[in-house]
């Protein structure tokens, strides 16, 4: 195994709540109040659709709100990874990535393990450029059973609800958490920061029209099954911890510029890493009237019409 590079779930497409339009000739991303799930292919007009995606719709009026999954792994972790992530907005790749104790931060002297004290205290994330991310591994259907479709959030309430979810879902089902049959599920909600209007965050519960004891016993079988056969989850669970840990981020380099344009609107605050500034000292009297003169029997300070060139706008 190839040591500093993350082995990740293999991706057959990813599912998402919205997508990056052109607006002023700008691209931002725009939530959607539906499911999409795509492929890994990227064309002019944005990631090409996966079959799936107008399979699932049938019967849903067009509107793909509840997908059927299961998951890949029992460790709740395992499946949904979330991070504090400092994105540099030049490269998209992540800069900093802690979970409110400790860090993995890319620094002048290289990779460093450093305090994490979470955004609301850490310099490096004024301007709201350090979010929470999280990333969530599901299957589709059968016909792969070790590939997956990512969903990849930086929401509060996803994060937090999936979270809750996984874990309870481990508890009661007796740590057969990759044999239940499970549903994402779209919800909406209205908070005081969206003035009334309605925010759509990812659900994980049981399949529509099922019972949780039917579930339960769905799971029970499917386990049975599985060990019958020789599938040893507890190994499978073992060697995807290792390999999450065999890098130092998980996300890809071909990976991360799409996800940091996704998340991150042109209007925000660049997200390059911080460099300590000095204040320079102030010319002296004598100095400012030797740089004045020097200016005025200089002739590369002036256009070819004579007059003085106008000085370019330090940048911001």
């Amino acid at each position: 195994m190839l040591k500093g590079l993350a082995i990740t779930p293999p991706i057959l497409g990813r599912i998402s709540i919205g997508k990056i339009v052109e607006k002023n000739g700008k691209r931002l991303p725009e939530k959607d109040d539906q499911f999409t799930i795509t492929s890994q292919v990227q064309g002019k007009e944005g990631w090409l659709l996966h079959p799936l995606n107008e399979e699932l719709r049938q019967g849903k009026d067009d509107k793909l709100r509840s997908i059927p999954v299961r998951l890949l792994f029992n460790e709740p972790e395992l499946n949904f990874r979330a991070d504090y992530t400092l994105f540099d907005r030049q490269s998209g790749r992540p800069v900093c990535v802690g979970n409110g104790e400790t860090c993995k931060r890319v620094t002048q002297d290289g990779m460093q393990s450093l305090p994490c004290p979470s955004p609301d205290a850490c310099p490096l994330a004024k301007g709201n450029a350090c979010k929470p991310y999280g990333r969530l591994n599901v299957t589709i259907g059968d016909e792969d059973p070790l590939g997956s479709f990512v969903f990849r959030t930086t929401g509060f309430n996803s994060i937090r609800t999936l979270a809750a979810r996984l874990h309870y879902f481990q508890a009661i089902s007796g740590n057969r958490l990759a044999c239940l049959p499970l549903e994402l599920r779209l919800r909406g909600k209205s908070t005081r920061q969206s003035h009334g209007t309605p925010i759509f965050y990812v659900d994980l519960t049981v399949r529509s029209g099922m019972e949780m004891a039917e579930a339960l016993v769905t799971a029970t079988e499917l386990d049975s099954r599985r060990q019958a056969a020789g599938f040893n989850q507890a190994a499978l669970d073992d060697a995807a911890r290792r390999g999450f840990s065999n890098g130092a981020f998980e996300d890809s380099e071909e990976d991360t510029s799409a996800i940091a344009e996704e998340f991150h609107t042109e209007g925000e605050t660049e997200l390059n890493t911080p460099v300590p500034q000095t204040t320079p000292a102030k010319p002296s009297l004598a100095a400012k009237l030797d740089a004045q003169a020097a200016r005025q029997h200089s002739p590369t300070d002036q256009d070819q019409g004579g007059r003085h060139a106008p000085a370019q706008a330090e940048s911001q």
